[in-house]
């Protein structure tokens, strides 16, 4: 029997675990491993920091989905491994042998220390911010009025930052109509939302405009505007785990200087074939943004590679897309639609952005859960 190990609850291994369901191949000792039971949709993720969802809407259940496939689910996350000898070591003190390792483990990031009193909330990794941002609003919901303004900074440009500083903004306003609540957003790039086209850009700063942020351009983080805030988004490019930043640690694996593991056009890693990575945690010989999208389409084709390993079949190439439709929240009820060099903005974009989403997430949804419709249609 050959085992296969799936590290990460990440969107390509739902996938996975989805076709295997529908489809199993015998013979094969499947095996889930992840910290986290149930795994954030990035895309719903705004949605939720705003409150219009809650979260057990924006999650896939994967010890669910391991019981439709018949898979083993490991709550652990990986300290650390050891390719040559096709061995996982996990912080729960388990070791585990595997025949193909897949890695689907995302992405974190490093959020800065100093003697700041703000409260800084990491926007990665998504399984740990529900515990971070639940304990923050509860504080919130308890604190006494208070005649001084309370000041929310975003630490990045891209898309996180600005959809997170957004949505958070009107959380606080929501519950606490009292309080004066004001945003910042802080970037070291000379542009907002950069790869976006021009009119995205211009859509991104009226939004921001209209719920009273102030934006610094090419402004480097410091101290000195942590002790201004009183809550920072962290929302700075992705990073990769401790371990894959560790060569000790990933063994011979091959990375990038920055830990990611490095794999060829069949998402297989250039120095451990029996190996592959998808998402965040993986670098295509042409660096990709690190977009939940990308981990999306990588889906079928980590699907089919897995299954061809296991079987003598020929891999399938991975070829990501040159453009993408993009849907940005505004919190306000609408989203700014940009594809290529064209964008448009509206409340239709959010109402088309809701149902993508929660059409995404429904699919995983097992007979144990209660999937929440989408608009328009029957559940």
């Amino acid at each position: 029997m050959q085992r296969v190990i799936l590290a990460g609850a990440g969107h390509a291994h739902a996938q996975v675990l989805q076709a295997w369901s529908q489809e199993p191949l015998a013979g094969v000792d499947l095996v889930v491993v992840s910290p986290q039971a149930l795994a954030p949709y990035s895309g719903m993720v705004p949605g939720w920091l705003a409150g219009t969802y809650g979260f057990e809407e924006i999650v896939i259940d994967f010890p669910a989905l391991c019981g439709q496939a018949g898979a083993r689910w490991v709550s652990a996350a990986i300290d650390r491994l050891d390719p040559d000898t096709q061995c996982v070591h996990l912080d729960n003190g388990e070791s585990l042998r595997y025949d193909w390792l897949s890695l689907n483990t995302g992405s974190t990031l490093t959020p800065p220390e100093g003697e700041s009193s703000a409260h800084v909330l990491s926007m990665r990794p998504l399984s740990q911010l529900r515990t971070l941002y639940d304990r923050f609003l509860e504080d919130w919901r308890k604190e006494e009025g208070s005649n001084r303004p309370f000041q929310v900074t975003a630490v990045g440009g891209g898309a996180a930052g600005f959809e997170s500083l957004l949505a958070v903004l009107r959380r606080l306003r929501m519950l606490r109509p009292d309080r004066d609540v004001r945003g910042a957003l802080l970037t070291r790039g000379l542009e907002l939302l950069p790869g976006y086209p021009a009119s995205a850009q211009r859509a991104g700063q009226r939004a921001l405009k209209d719920a009273n942020v102030t934006v610094q351009l090419g402004t480097a983080w410091c101290d000195a505007k942590g002790r201004d805030s009183d809550l920072v988004l962290w929302a700075t490019g992705a990073q990769a785990h401790a371990w894959q930043r560790d060569p000790d640690r990933r063994g011979g694996l091959a990375a990038s200087a920055e830990g990611f593991v490095l794999i060829d056009t069949s998402l297989r890693s250039v120095s451990h074939p029996r190996i592959f990575a998808a998402g965040d945690c993986a670098q295509w010989h042409t660096p990709l943004p690190k977009a939940g999208v990308y981990a999306v389409r990588m889906g079928p084709v980590l699907t089919h590679n897995l299954r061809a390993a296991l079987t003598g079949a020929a891999l399938q190439p991975y070829t990501p897309q040159s453009t993408f439709l993009s849907l940005l929240s505004t919190a306000d009820g609408s989203a700014i639609a940009s594809r290529g060099r064209f964008s448009l903005s509206g409340r239709w974009a959010w109402l088309w952005k809701d149902r993508i989403d929660r059409r995404f997430v429904r699919r995983f949804a097992s007979a144990n859960t209660r999937p929440f419709p989408v608009p328009g249609e029957t559940p």
